[in-house]
């Protein structure tokens, strides 16, 4: 087991050699049916897997075991950091205290603008009840409250 945690640190390490994630991310950039939502390859399976393939033999120089999964996480990894640190760029620009502007800890997020716009969004989930008509409710012979139905006088205003 000792043999895995050395790669497992290996394959961490490798976030922080700025030559590689540089080389890496112009790599990944340049294979936009990886990351661009409209790139007509997108979603084609053998077409993705061959540029997956291209970025796999540049990480497998610094990383001899790395796989297609590990590469999958490197890349969701990078995305949604990038993304999380876009957002917290946008909400403090968004706010108006121009002494707040969130600075991204990450060297290379300026490299990763490229990302912006290309996710898609998940369908949204209404938290609001129906509008729809429920189906009527069986009758009982059991109805809750009063048996019978008392007439109730509503005092008038002329009255007040």
């Amino acid at each position: 087991m000792v043999g895995a945690d050395r790669d497992n640190e290996v394959k961490m390490d490798i976030l922080k050699d700025d030559d590689f994630m540089a080389i890496f991310i112009d790599m990944f950039r340049e294979l936009p049916c990886l990351w661009q939502i409209n790139h007509p390859h997108y979603k084609n399976q053998t077409g993705r897997e061959a540029a997956l393939d291209q970025l796999l033999e540049f990480v497998k120089t610094v990383i001899p075991t790395a796989d297609i999964t590990y590469l999958k996480i490197l890349i969701g990894d990078l995305r949604s950091t990038y993304l999380r640190e876009h957002k917290k760029v946008w909400d403090s620009l968004r706010s108006g205290a121009a002494d707040d502007i969130y600075v991204p800890r990450m060297w290379y997020y300026d490299r990763l603008h490229f990302l912006t716009g290309q996710t898609e969004p998940r369908p949204a989930l209404s938290t609001l009840p129906s509008t729809l008509p429920s189906p009527p409710a069986e009758a009982s012979d059991v109805q809750p409250g009063p048996s019978r139905q008392q007439h109730v006088e509503e005092p008038s205003l002329s009255q007040v």
